[in-house]
């Protein structure tokens, strides 16, 4: 089991802030990761997403899974950028508020030389929020 905090995350994935979307990873092997999220209300989203009702816009939960993804699939192929080619099966369930801790579970489906695809769920208080498959590329 692996954990990374975020300046060790900084060294595998590009994403700086505002745009990293993964605080902590708290799980890592093989064929899965763990990562966390904690929304703040001071996230830049929150402010125009929606005002009096903030919320995490969903295509920044896929994007949050794929970082996690990208920790995993970039730390086995260092020098490498992966880069996010398709989104398949989302479904979102519920919202996600400024407080909540978002748990990113991330499976590896299949992995080949220059292909990922993963199955990322987020939860937030044990209660499944979203899930998605999605397929990266790996280049030089």
């Amino acid at each position: 089991m692996t954990m990374l905090n975020s300046e060790e995350i900084q060294k595998i994935i590009p994403h700086r802030y505002p745009f990293l979307l993964v605080d902590r990873i708290i799980e890592m092997s093989e064929h899965r990761i763990v990562g966390l999220k904690n929304l703040s209300i001071n996230e830049s989203f929150f402010q125009g997403h929606f005002p009096g009702r903030p919320v995490m816009p969903g295509v920044l939960m896929i994007e949050a899974l794929a970082q996690v993804g990208g920790v995993l699939m970039l730390s086995k192929n260092q020098g490498k950028m992966a880069y996010l080619v398709a989104i398949d099966n989302a479904r979102f369930r519920k919202t996600a508020a400024p407080g909540d801790q978002l748990r990113l579970e991330v499976d590896v489906i299949k992995c080949k030389s220059k292909i990922g695809l993963v199955h990322g769920t987020v939860f937030a208080a044990g209660d499944e929020i979203c899930e998605a498959d999605i397929l990266f590329t790996l280049v030089d």
